[in-house]
């Protein structure tokens, strides 16, 4: 897989998943992957204080990206 392909399954990804951030009122924004291993992200607005965040991060978000790219190995938000 190409880096843009990488990329391209990341955002397919991240867009399976922002209804439901969006429903709650936050949202997802993709920063940057790095080695094709780690994929930075940025929670907003609702997501930012909500204290189930690092639950949603890795059992919604890193879920749904390792199943669109499974040689992710970590996701990891990066505070506004």
């Amino acid at each position: 897989m190409t880096t843009e392909e990488l990329k391209m399954n990341i955002e397919k990804a991240l867009d399976e998943i922002r209804p439901f951030l969006q429903s709650d009122g936050g949202d997802i924004s993709l920063l940057s992957i790095e080695n094709d291993k780690l994929v930075k992200v940025q929670l907003q607005g609702a997501c930012v204080g909500c204290s189930v965040n690092q639950m949603t991060l890795k059992s919604g978000v890193e879920m749904t990206i390792k199943k669109y790219a499974p040689q992710i190995e970590q996701v990891i938000n990066i505070d506004a």
